[in-house]
């Protein structure tokens, strides 16, 4: 029988450990903490999830890998660094690039209710406002293919709103997705700046929450009857969602899932 040596049990003891402490900065940054909905997630077709997010739900499922996060993190890093050394002076005195600036999508008096988001790159000289994606090859493929998903388009109009209530005048968005593997390849996806989508987009979000505090909501106490008419949907981003818990019976415990597989289609919006 093959022993452990003393080197093979050191090693494994440090590696649990910088495993631990990633993990535990990942949970614990702005991003993993932030309870209120952001841009990113009010495209989300699962109208379940949102509401989980925005009474701020006990999570179901366990702690998440955070590599692709942590991974996607620095290559948004990577991006601002690399505008920020090509950045010029328009004819107007203005800087022509607006570099992970935060933005107001939706103001509201209350604070947990407001839409706001960091911006990715805004470009004043074409009117562009881009978003980076860093994904897997098979995904980058499926984009090529299919566009950015209702998601992953009502985010792009929602940061082009966000620049237009700054003052800027957007003319087009574009969202760059960038395979995650050794091979350089680069997709853009774009279309012209339509503010209806982002405004359908919160109106959506509007009608979720007027849901979560009606008359019915208060009534039934947010049992699993009352969670039972929330839908989900065929699209729906389970394999990611903090409150899946396959074959769960009790929707106050966790959701199981969609009736019929996803679409796998667009799950890089964690790392985005």
């Amino acid at each position: 029988m093959a022993r452990t040596s003393g080197s093979d049990q050191v090693g494994e003891m440090l590696a649990e450990r910088i495993a631990a402490l990633i993990v535990d900065t990942a949970n614990n940054a702005p991003r993993s903490l932030q309870k209120r909905i952001g841009p990113s997630e009010v495209g989300d077709p699962c109208e379940r999830r949102l509401s989980y997010k925005e009474l701020d739900w006990p999570r179901a499922a366990a702690e998440s890998d955070p590599a692709a996060s942590i991974i996607g993190t620095g290559f948004h890093t990577w991006m601002e660094e690399a505008f920020e050394r090509r950045q010029s002076t328009l004819p107007d005195g203005r800087a022509r690039y607006k570099i992970e600036e935060r933005v107001t999508v939706y103001d509201s008096p209350i604070e947990a209710t407001a839409v706001v988001g960091s911006s990715d790159l805004y470009d004043r000289l074409t009117g562009t406002v881009w978003d980076w994606k860093l994904v897997g090859h098979t995904s980058l493929d499926n984009y090529r293919r299919k566009g950015p998903g209702p998601q992953y388009r009502t985010q792009a109009h929602l940061y082009g709103l966000g620049q237009e209530n700054a003052g800027e005048t957007p003319k087009r968005v574009a969202i760059c997705f960038v395979g995650r593997y050794h091979e350089l390849r680069v997709h853009v996806w774009t279309e012209p700046y339509n503010r209806q989508v982002a405004e359908e987009g919160l109106a959506r979000l509007g009608r979720i929450r007027a849901r979560l505090i009606g008359p019915e909501a208060t009534a039934s106490n947010y049992d699993h009857t009352w969670w039972s008419q929330i839908p989900t949907n065929e699209l729906a981003k389970c394999r990611f969602c903090e409150w899946f818990r396959p074959g769960s019976q009790d929707l106050t415990a966790g959701c199981p899932g969609n009736a019929q597989p996803a679409d796998r289609h667009g799950f890089e919006s964690l790392i985005a």
